[in-house]
């Protein structure tokens, strides 16, 4: 792979690596992200669906933000202001050009030339539609490529290209979180992953208080598959950080992750968006893996199966990031599982000069990859300070300047704007529950509120005027009471990081600051709250106990894109619930949400009443002219559909 690398010839190869992935979509600005060569310039057509053009030109300077990743790639993001508005409601078509930046006399390549696989059949250019008021959404979380089922994103594709009219053509995704795992890697993605490093020239680093001094030894080190929780150093003064930090994904209830494989470098984190996101740079991937022991090399080419299936629905994955406006917030797996759960997670994990820089390269590349393109003038000042950091230039080894990169990490670990809004009808509020935690008054080892009332306050402030809001909070506001009872338990024996004991009703505080926002006389009629997080979807509709007519609340979560609960257990904490939790059980009343009525929608074609639906897709939320939720729906994402029907019995 070396000489791979050596033999790189960038007029051999395609020029966009990722992308375009459509992001921030307004009538007068577009933003555009991809991963392509450097030294590019950009051409943007755009028409409607009679091929009349709306706008063909160059893409100005001014409107380009370009960030250096390693000696062959470049991270873009396109801004693209527009001199009169898009029309709404209609499909148009969006064309990109790309030429070298030097080769002025060079004809422009157009999406069908460089990416023909981001067309959906029978269109010249990738697709999509303008909508400032939402009347059909899709959303998700959870998409763990070596998950043995199918991948939601490819149901989202078939959705779009099944649209016969624009008015039944979805106004945004969603992504509500955990868009990569960065701690649960498989041993073939790992491959994957060092690769594609190798072959981009992606920028090393230098690493401080591990086994490992370089980011480079990573390729060769004989813990580098598999026994990465093994690399930090071995002292009684770390065994409580490799228990926090590593051990934190080995749960008995709940799952059975594994950490071994957990990304390190930026690189690394960067390497695996790319490959989770575009079928390209699978095509740099060689045959030859690791050398494992005869255990590991079995579950090396156990996953190495999942891994393929999941790498041969990429070109389907890809179109749909390419053709409806997507907005993303990250979850725990995109930094690492439990991220932020307690004080004393915290100070363990960021005291420790690895593992801070672990977590921080992760949230370099959530800036990057994911943050950048929700709300671009927000991270904007972030950005600025990457810039020093990738400057490898100034080295002249291709190794990313260290003090930058530490002092970007203090800033990034401290930075609380990573929330926004969308000025749609109903405007959408996209919730930070991970970074502006209220952490235990009680003792440090309680899992947090997942937000504080600071950030609860400035929450409440986005929904006063508002007739009906559509709220996105990656874990569930409303939840199952039995798993968050279960979830207390284990806390109250110190073992928070077993259960993943992060739920709204884990802090007294936050939960009854968030219950009372629902009860404010200025709350919204209508609150349709997304979330996902959990590995299976559910629907509920709410209402206040004492005033049963407004606000109308409605708790819809759908996970995972690509994950799926562990069938049998769910069952069995699904029936336990609904034994337990049944509208004349007096347990009800020993809850936060005493006051008020939870009525759970049915999943259609449930067995032995269920009403927690197991399997991955996509969910889908219409809404009429008011904001209310006329239809929910679970599209699962090898076929067919599951429709949340609302019901009379209470819990």
């Amino acid at each position: 792979m070396a000489e791979q690398a050596r033999g790189f010839d960038l007029h051999e190869q395609v020029p966009v690596y990722a992308g375009p992935i459509l992001r921030r979509a307004e009538p007068r600005r577009l933003c555009l992200w991809l991963a392509a060569k450097p030294d590019l310039t950009f051409r943007l057509r755009v028409t409607d669906a009679k091929q009349h053009c709306l706008t063909d030109r160059a893409v100005m300077a001014k409107e380009i933000t370009e960030i250096p990743i390693g000696a062959h790639a470049t991270l873009w993001l396109l801004e693209i202001i527009l001199s009169e508005p898009l029309p709404e409601a209609c499909f148009l078509h969006y064309d990109l050009g790309v030429r070298d930046r030097n080769g002025t006399d060079t004809p422009w390549q157009f999406t069908r030339q460089w990416a023909p696989h981001l067309c959906q059949p029978g269109q010249p250019a990738p697709r999509f539609v303008l909508k400032t008021t939402i009347d059909r959404l899709l959303h998700g979380s959870c998409r763990r490529p070596h998950h043995p089922a199918a991948d939601g994103l490819c149901r989202v594709d078939r959705e779009l290209a099944s649209a016969q009219d624009a008015s039944g053509y979805p106004a945004l995704l969603m992504l509500s979180g955990d868009q990569v795992y960065a701690d649960d890697v498989a041993g073939p993605m790992l491959h994957a992953i060092q690769c594609v490093i190798r072959t981009l020239g992606l920028f090393q680093e230098e690493i401080e208080g591990a086994d490992v001094n370089h980011s480079e030894q990573l390729f060769s080190h004989h813990k580098s598959f598999y026994r990465r929780d093994e690399l930090l150093p071995q002292s009684h003064s770390s065994e409580a950080l490799v228990e926090k930090f590593f051990g934190g994904v080995r749960k008995p209830v709940f799952t059975t992750a594994s950490a071994g494989n957990h990304l390190i470098s930026f690189a690394e984190v960067i390497a695996m968006y790319l490959l989770v996101w575009s079928p390209v740079p699978w095509r740099w991937v060689t045959d030859d893996g690791p050398q494992l022991d005869d255990s590991l090399q079995q579950r090396y080419q156990q996953e190495a199966e999942h891994i393929r299936h999941f790498r041969d629905g990429l070109e389907s994955a890809a179109r749909a990031l390419a053709s409806v406006p997507v907005y993303m917030i990250f979850d725990d797996h995109d930094i690492t599982d439990d991220w932020n759960l307690s004080a004393l997670w915290e100070s363990t994990a960021y005291e420790h000069p690895f593992s801070r820089r672990i977590i921080g390269n992760a949230l370099m590349a959530y800036l990057v990859c994911q943050g950048w393109g929700n709300a671009p003038e927000r991270v904007e000042p972030l950005i600025r300070k990457l810039h020093p950091v990738l400057d490898v230039e100034r080295r002249g080894d291709g190794v990313l300047n260290r003090q930058p990169q530490d002092q970007l990490i203090t800033e990034l670990l401290a930075f609380n704007n990573w929330h926004y809004t969308l000025s749609t009808v109903p405007k959408m509020v996209v919730l930070d529950t991970r970074t502006r935690r209220w952490r235990s008054e009680i003792t440090r080892s309680r899992p947090s509120g997942l937000m504080d009332w600071e950030a609860l306050t400035d929450f409440q402030h986005e929904l006063l005027d508002q007739h009906s809001v559509i709220v996105v909070s990656p874990a569930p506001m409303f939840g199952v009471k039995l798993i968050e009872v279960i979830q207390k338990v284990f806390t109250w024996f110190g073992k928070p990081l077993t259960v993943d004991a992060e739920n709204w009703m884990a802090h007294r505080g936050a939960a009854n600051v968030l219950l009372n926002i629902f009860r404010h006389s200025g709350t919204p009629d209508n609150f349709v709250i997304l979330s996902g997080d959990v590995h299976y979807s559910f629907a509920y509709d709410i209402r206040l106990r004492h005033h049963p007519e407004t606000p109308r609340i409605w708790q819809i979560t759908s996970s995972g894109i690509r994950n799926e609960f562990p069938d049998r257990l769910l069952d069995w904490l699904d029936r336990l619930n609904r034994w337990l939790y049944a509208a004349w059980s007096p347990l009800n009343w020993f809850t936060k949400r005493r006051r008020m009525r939870i009525y759970p929608r049915l999943p259609s074609g449930r067995s032995h009443g269920e009403r927690l639906w197991n399997r991955s897709g996509i969910g889908e939320v219409r809404l009429d002219s008011e904001g209310a939720p006329r239809e929910i729906r679970q599209l699962n994402a090898d076929t067919g559909e599951t429709r949340f029907e609302a019901a009379r019995t209470r819990v």
